[in-house]
């Protein structure tokens, strides 16, 4: 009968434990992705674009991540073929980069980013259109 009992206490104490278990969400890489802030700018030289990085599932921003590629050409118009240079810049506010690049002619352009977010295993990789106006 003992052990029963110290069975059944042991079985609830094990149980509870369980139970009070912190949950971890882990995200996935999958979970974050760049946005721009505005997806127009004017064509001409030094034009600043602002991407913001987000967590898909909290949407909040992430702050610190490390861009590691970055590209802008005309693909959207058929003209990949048309890069221009991509400069980064300090962002304003956590969980924004800025870059600057000259919008040679107005027409869709198109941001190629890749990052690593600090913690998670893979890259972040997002292409977005842009439309320099004349």
């Amino acid at each position: 009968m003992k052990i029963s009992i110290a069975r059944a206490v042991a079985a609830a104490l094990i149980g509870i434990s369980l139970a009070g278990a912190p949950k971890f969400a882990f995200a996935d890489i999958k979970d974050y992705e760049f946005q721009l802030v505005q997806p127009t700018v004017q064509s001409g030289a030094d034009k600043i674009v602002t991407v913001r990085l987000v967590n898909k599932k909290t949407g909040k921003p992430v702050p610190d991540a490390v861009i590691f590629a970055s590209r802008l050409d005309m693909a959207p118009e058929g003209m990949q073929e048309m890069v221009t240079k991509v400069t980064p810049m300090p962002g304003t506010e956590p969980g924004t980069y800025r870059f600057k690049a000259t919008f040679s002619m107005a027409g869709r352009w198109q941001l190629s980013l890749g990052a690593k977010v600090q913690g998670e295993i893979g890259t972040v990789e997002n292409k977005l259109v842009i439309t320099a106006q004349k």
